[in-house]
């Protein structure tokens, strides 16, 4: 272990003595046209509960990019610099005197929201990522020092070990980072869903998304369908775990799928008719859109 890591016992401090904090270094953004540059920014020390992160990786997602161009500016306006990120693996360097839940040297990871108000019915159930006065990991108001907190192209992080994860050592450390957003986002609906063994699962797009999908499918045990416009991803599709590829404008290869899915995850971006896909649904089946599609005006109820 590196000789700088070396946990600390940090009691709180009354507000009199101020807010304590260090300087990191980071990639952030200006301007919406700026790009990212090298910069520093002020990081919290930790306090009792908190786990300070050595970042190994931090996966770059399409969020990362809406974000620093501001084009959520209607729901979530961009607040410059901004330092994007939540797909952080790293080291435990650091430790607050009342974490119990890692040591120092554990591999850590955090996604895409670093606190909650821990009352609300959400938190109570143990939703917090349904809770309405969460906080992101980046762009958002910062309880602790002001400002809006920064996210994970940086050096380090500080976060309340309640929202802090393990990483398995066995796994490929650039390659878990993905999971906290990415992975999640295709994973929560098919458990919440119950695919399983015998189930049959369709997966639109194969992208940052749909490949994911299709590996937790895969996984899980299910018949797993892609769907793609591109013949040119089959040879992906079925090295990733598809068991068949079926080209979505192809009327005749959809019509033979039609009213035979348990499970469709709908990963594409981009707008486009979903009715093709509810069509292909059985009785009580179900398809969750994760790819955030501009409009649902091009859907069609064809029932």
């Amino acid at each position: 272990m590196n000789e700088a890591i070396q946990e600390i016992a940090v009691e709180e401090e009354s507000e009199s003595q101020g807010k304590r904090s260090y300087v990191a270094r980071a990639y952030a953004a200006g301007s919406p046209t700026s790009g990212l540059t090298a910069a520093t920014i002020l990081r919290r020390e930790p306090g009792p509960e908190d786990v300070q992160i050595e970042i190994l990786y931090c996966g770059v997602c399409l969020s990362d990019l809406h974000q620093v161009r501001n084009e959520w500016r209607g729901v979530m306006p961009t607040v410059y610099p901004c330092v994007p990120g939540h797909e952080i693996v790293g080291r435990v360097s650091r430790l607050g005197s009342a974490v119990t839940k890692f040591k120092l040297g554990d591999l850590a990871a955090v996604g895409c929201m670093v606190d909650s108000d821990r009352v609300c019915p959400e938190c109570q159930a143990g939703l917090e990522q349904f809770c309405p006065n969460m906080t992101l990991t980046y762009n958002f108001p910062d309880k602790h020092l002001g400002g809006v907190t920064y996210g994970g192209y940086s050096e380090s992080i500080v976060v309340d070990q309640r929202f802090v994860l393990r990483v398995p050592s066995n796994l490929k450390l650039a390659g878990a980072a993905p999971l906290l957003c990415a992975g999640i986002t295709t994973y929560s609906p098919m458990r919440h869903w119950g695919v399983t063994t015998g189930k049959k699962v369709g997966v639109v797009g194969l992208g940052g998304l749909g490949h994911m999908g299709v590996k937790f499918a895969h996984a899980l045990g299910a018949h797993v369908v892609v769907f793609s416009t591109s013949p040119n991803k089959k040879e992906d599709a079925l090295r990733l775990g598809a068991d068949e590829v079926v080209i979505s404008r192809n009327a005749d290869e959809m019509q033979k799928h039609a009213g035979s899915f348990d499970f469709i995850l709908d990963a594409v971006s981009a707008n486009h008719d979903i009715s093709a896909y509810i069509n292909l649904l059985r009785r009580d089946g179900n398809i969750t859109l994760v790819g955030r599609q501009k409009s649902l005006s091009r859907f069609q109820h064809s029932g």
